[in-house]
């Protein structure tokens, strides 16, 4: 009985999907829990140390720190021991959609009336712990994928890729071979980092419209997409494909 997980091929839609789904939680939360981030952690390291410094800063962004890790490492540790029996990848994603709900259901029971409110921090924490899955998941099975949910790296790249594409087509046939196969690693990279890079921006957009008509209801829009993937990580699983190592 092997133990290995392994990552599979995915369609081009799938990472755009995660990315919007990121988003639309992110500005969900954003603006229904007092501007706490869910899909990225590094306003929590600030808040953490300012927190050791003056003590004045909200303890929920302290916890997010541990709350992504161990969200992290409870996806790690579902698909270590769904592996041999195969569908770890909807196994995952099963839980990142037991969170996200939730969080929803959270976020439309529990008062939140201010940035202090006990509901206020179990929602934050639930939908930080769904992006930590989230963001272990493209790393466990999806080889090559850029990060769905945080996009500082993700921009780095892609100005790097863009730059070298457009310098490449500036020079033309002057180029070495050396600069064509850089030139041509650029645009492969670019083709991969653009999908959750718009996803997230668009999930953003249409997420800051939605919750501001509906509030908290807006949050079953990317719980409906969740399922969506948890559905198509289901049907890959039935007859896997070659992995990819």
């Amino acid at each position: 009985m092997t133990h290995v997980i392994r990552s599979h091929p995915v369609p081009v839609s799938v990472p755009a999907l995660l990315g919007f789904i990121a988003g639309f939680v992110d500005i969900c939360a954003f603006l229904g829990l007092f501007h706490i981030f869910v899909a990225q952690l590094t306003g929590s390291f600030v808040y953490a140390g300012a927190h050791l410094l003056s003590g004045d800063h909200e303890w929920v962004a302290v916890l997010a720190i541990p709350a992504f890790f161990l969200a992290g490492c409870l996806a790690t540790t579902l698909a270590f021991h769904r592996a041999p029996g195969g569908r770890a990848l909807a196994w995952v994603m099963a839980l990142e959609c037991v969170l996200l709900t939730a969080m929803l259901v959270t976020m439309l029971t529990v008062p939140l009336a201010s940035v202090t409110a006990p509901g206020v921090a179990a929602a934050a924490l639930i939908g930080i712990a769904a992006m930590g899955v989230q963001s272990a998941m493209v790393r466990l099975f999806m080889h090559g994928v850029p990060s769905t949910n945080v996009m500082t790296t993700n921009t780095t790249q892609l100005a790097i890729d863009v730059t070298i594409a457009l310098i490449a087509w500036a020079r033309g046939p002057s180029q070495s071979e050396a600069e064509k196969g850089q030139a041509r690693g650029a645009r492969a990279r670019l083709a991969l980092y653009w999908p959750p890079m718009a996803g997230f921006i668009v999930g953003t957009a249409i997420g800051a419209v939605c919750f501001e008509f509906t509030g908290a209801v807006a949050l079953a829009v990317p719980l409906l997409l969740a399922y969506i993937v948890f559905g198509w990580a289901i049907r890959l699983e039935v007859s896997p494909s070659p992995s990819a190592s």
